[in-house]
């Protein structure tokens, strides 16, 4: 699987393939430089997201992270998503933390649904989500790679401000159902670059903390559970 691939959707009703990485669309329209897009259901001010649907909810980044931009994404002809990006980057632009918050929903052309029966589920504020964590060796080449995708255009959005994301990273992502037909989610990504003496298994491609080191995979949970604050309204 590519590296920040999605899970790969299936008829509803039917499993949603749990991927290695984010499979999202290409950017097709982008937010201005504060986040706001006319008649939208969400606006950011400062580090807060302020999501009026699918969650109704507010989700702030901690103070230490970067707002670096916002933008409208189709995924494949399949589904539209808002995303959201913020870092901490070390003096020579190296991304040392982000978070991706994507909110989508499936394109009513389509009968698709989201299932994540199988992952580890967490909590976070009000939200329950699903969860998994990976090591990855080279996220950056994966995502250029990954043409079309929304991983591509996280990258290309990067670029732009001349940041660069560390070869060695690992990657929390979490998945929030907040319809009963399953066909909207909120996704959040967090990153973070492995330390040159990190213990955390890291081969060619990704490998799962769930299944390999479990204690690890907490470890990097908590950090994202730490950065990341869930008020529900």
């Amino acid at each position: 699987m590519r590296p920040m691939k999605r899970p790969v959707p299936s008829r509803r009703n039917m499993m949603v393939l749990t991927a290695t990485c984010l499979v999202l669309g290409a950017a097709t329209l982008a937010y201005g430089a504060d986040g706001t897009d006319t008649g939208a259901a969400r606006h950011i001010k400062g580090r807060t997201i302020f999501s009026d649907e699918f969650p109704r909810a507010k989700l702030t980044i901690r103070r230490e992270m970067r707002f670096i931009g916002a933008q409208r994404v189709n995924i494949h002809g399949n589904s539209e998503a808002e995303q959201y990006i913020f870092v901490r980057a070390d003096s020579d632009n190296i991304v040392r933390q982000f978070y991706l918050v994507q909110f989508e929903h499936f394109l009513p052309t389509n009968d698709l649904s989201y299932d994540y029966a199988t992952m580890r589920t967490t909590q976070v504020g009000n939200l329950q989500f699903a969860y998994d964590v990976k090591t990855l060796s080279d996220l950056s080449s994966l995502l250029r790679e990954d043409q079309g995708s929304d991983g591509q255009a996280m990258e290309h959005l990067l670029e732009k401000q001349r940041l660069v994301l560390a070869h060695k990273t690992v990657m929390v992502r979490m998945f929030h159902l907040p319809s009963t037909d399953h066909r909207t989610e909120l996704m959040i990504v967090y990153g973070e670059a492995l330390p040159e003496n990190s213990t955390a298994p890291i081969r060619h491609g990704a490998v799962s903390l769930d299944t390999e080191t479990p204690s690890s995979a907490k470890i990097f949970l908590e950090h994202a559970r730490q950065g990341l604050v869930v008020e529900t309204q």
